[in-house]
């Protein structure tokens, strides 16, 4: 396990349906390691010193924000940031086929203009109200801003009772053919659809949910090695190099101790009045 430095990572996970991401301060003093994920992701340092880096050897640039493509490599340094944001959008929501279209696989650097109000609200809401839900409603407002989205049509019905049946099962082990007969499809067209839809391998998918799933037991409290084994993980160190190669880090740098996390463990404890 990682020990911990006097800049460790101090922060919050947040999760809603196709979007989810960590909101904090701090660092362990270096970049994160490159790597690629699923998600879209839109990085927000506040009030500056956000670097980031496209391609495992790219050059290194300053900005307020940036959006990166899914499964593309890159790399972001948050440890000037007095606050920074991470947020990850599920490339088959409505959001991120609208990102993922002004993408085009390319990195986008984003202007102060564009980001710096939602920016500041953000980090009230975090760390001077400690409000879940303030923070909830300045991330999807930015996405929405940012993607241009209004109501529209879903993504492929089938595929998404296909997610919907992994998001209820997500501690446990799904097969294709389970998760295919969810969406009454048979395996074979099962597999090519999500693949047409996601962008990604069910397999790759399941990782995926599992690691969202380890994040948000480690924000209730739990230890690295239960969550660990409540995900589906052999232990924690399968955990965390799974975490290197899809986020760049290991969860045991991430300390989940910020006012969010806080606050919900002391509603939780028992004989303490709801608030």
């Amino acid at each position: 396990m990682d020990k911990p430095t006097a800049q460790r990572y101090r922060g919050d996970f947040v999760a809603w349906t196709g979007v989810c991401g960590f909101i904090g301060e701090g660092g362990d003093g270096t970049p994160i390691a490159p790597h690629s994920h699923y998600a879209i992701q839109l990085a927000i340092g506040a009030p500056g010193g956000l670097r980031v880096q496209f391609g495992r050897h790219g050059e290194w640039q300053s900005c307020a924000a940036a959006l990166f493509p899914s499964r593309a490599t890159h790399s972001i340094d948050v440890n000037a940031c007095a606050m920074s944001a991470v947020l990850f959008i599920e490339p088959e929501t409505p959001q991120g086929k609208a990102l993922a279209a002004r993408l085009q696989g390319r990195l986008e650097l984003l202007e102060p203009a564009a980001v710096s109000p939602a920016a500041r609200r953000l980090e009230e809401a975090w760390r001077v109200d400690g409000s879940y839900d303030a923070v909830k409603a300045v991330c999807l407002q930015l996405i929405q801003d940012l993607s241009g989205t209004a109501p529209r049509e879903p993504s492929d019905a089938r595929v998404l009772a296909a997610i919907e049946y992994i998001r209820q099962r997500v501690d446990q082990a799904v097969s294709l053919p389970e998760v295919a007969s969810a969406a009454h499809l048979s395996p074979e067209r099962f597999r090519h659809l999500f693949v047409e839809e996601t962008g990604m391998p069910l397999r790759t998918y399941l990782l995926w949910r599992r690691l969202l799933h380890v994040w948000t037991l480690l924000m209730g409290g739990e230890t690295l090695s239960a969550a660990a084994h409540a995900a589906g993980f052999a232990d924690s160190a399968h955990l965390s190099r799974t975490a290197r190669t899809m986020f760049g880090l290991p969860p045991s740098i991430l300390q989940m101790a910020g006012p969010l996390s806080t606050k919900a463990r002391e509603q939780a404890r028992p004989g303490r009045p709801g608030r």
